[in-house]
C-alpha cells in the first residue's frame, strides 16, 4: 500500500511539475533522465579505460596486458582500482558544480546512478562505501559535502553500508584546482585520518571511496593511506567525473 500511494503521488507531482533533464533543464518523461540532446553529449568514460586510475585511453593496445595506462604502470597508485562515469568537462561540470557551490543537492543521486552503473564491477567488490570529507569550515559554510550525498545514494543503490563519518580532514587545506600536481600531494599530506572510533568500521574492510572529480589523484591518495592506516583490506575510487590527462595516451580528451 505505501508502495502504491508513492507512485501515486510522484505521477501527480509529475503532472503538476514535470520532470526536467538533469543537465539542461528541458521537459523529459522520467525523473533524473536526461534529454536526447544531453544524453548524446554526455561524455561517458567506458572501456577502454585504465583499470587503475579510469583515465580514458585512446584504444585497448594502450593499457597492455594490465589494462593500466603508462602513468599507473610506473607510478602505480596506492589504491586498487578506479572508475568514474564521465569526462570531467563542460558538459559533466553543469552536473557537479551546481551540486558543490550551489545547493542543487538532486544532482547528487543523478550522478549516484550514472556511478554505481560505471563502477558496477567495484561495487560487487566493496563491503563498505566511505565519501571524501571535507574540513569542518568548509562544511559549516558549504552546510553539506557532496560526496557524503554521492556516497549515501550509492550505499542505497547497491545495498552497502555507508560510513558517512569515517574520514575526517585534520586541517583546513588550500582549494586544489590551481595547483599544480606536487603542489596537491604537499598540500594534502597528513591532511586526512579516520575519524577517531570509526576504524573498527573500516578493519578488514574492502572500502569504496566515493568523491566528485578524479584529477591528479592526491586527495584520493591520501585518503586511501588513511584508510589503509586503520586496517583497510582494499580501497576503489569511485567517482562522478575524470580529469582526461593531455599526454599520448589520450589525445583526444583535452582538459577545457
Amino acid at each position: 500500500m505505501p508502495k502504491l500511494l508513492t507512485r501515486g503521488a510522484r505521477l501527480v507531482l509529475n503532472t503538476l511539475l514535470p520532470p526536467t533533464c538533469a543537465a539542461c533543464g528541458t521537459e523529459v518523461m522520467t525523473e533524473g533522465a536526461f534529454c536526447g540532446t544531453c544524453f548524446q553529449a554526455a561524455r561517458r568514460i567506458v572501456a577502454p579505460c585504465c583499470h587503475r586510475c579510469g583515465v580514458p585511453l585512446e584504444n585497448e593496445g594502450l593499457g597492455g596486458t594490465q589494462n593500466c595506462c603508462a602513468a599507473c604502470q610506473a607510478h602505480p597508485p596506492l589504491w586498487r582500482a578506479a572508475r568514474a562515469a564521465f569526462v570531467y568537462d563542460a558538459w559533466s561540470r553543469r552536473l557537479i558544480l551546481p551540486l558543490k557551490y550551489s545547493y542543487h543537492t538532486e544532482n547528487a543521486a543523478v550522478l549516484a546512478r550514472q556511478m554505481a552503473a560505471s563502477g558496477e564491477e567495484l561495487l560487487k567488490n566493496a563491503t563498505v562505501v566511505v565519501p571524501v570529507p571535507l574540513y569542518r569550515t568548509r562544511l559549516w559554510k558549504r552546510r553539506y559535502n557532496q560526496a557524503a550525498l554521492m556516497a549515501q545514494a550509492i550505499s542505497r543503490l547497491a545495498g552497502l553500508p555507508c560510513v558517512v563519518d569515517a574520514l575526517q580532514r585534520v586541517r583546513p587545506t588550500r582549494a586544489l584546482a590551481r595547483l599544480s600536481a606536487g603542489e596537491r600531494e604537499q598540500e594534502m599530506e597528513q591532511a586526512v585520518r579516520v575519524r577517531k572510533g570509526r576504524d573498527v568500521r573500516i578493519q578488514g574492510q574492502a572500502v569504496l571511496l566515493v568523491d566528485d572529480v578524479l584529477t591528479t589523484g592526491s586527495t584520493a591518495t591520501a585518503c586511501t593511506a588513511a584508510l589503509m592506516k586503520a586496517g583497510a583490506a582494499s580501497v576503489d575510487i569511485l567517482v562522478a567525473a575524470r580529469t582526461g590527462r593531455v599526454d599520448e595516451q589520450n589525445p583526444r580528451f583535452v582538459q577545457e
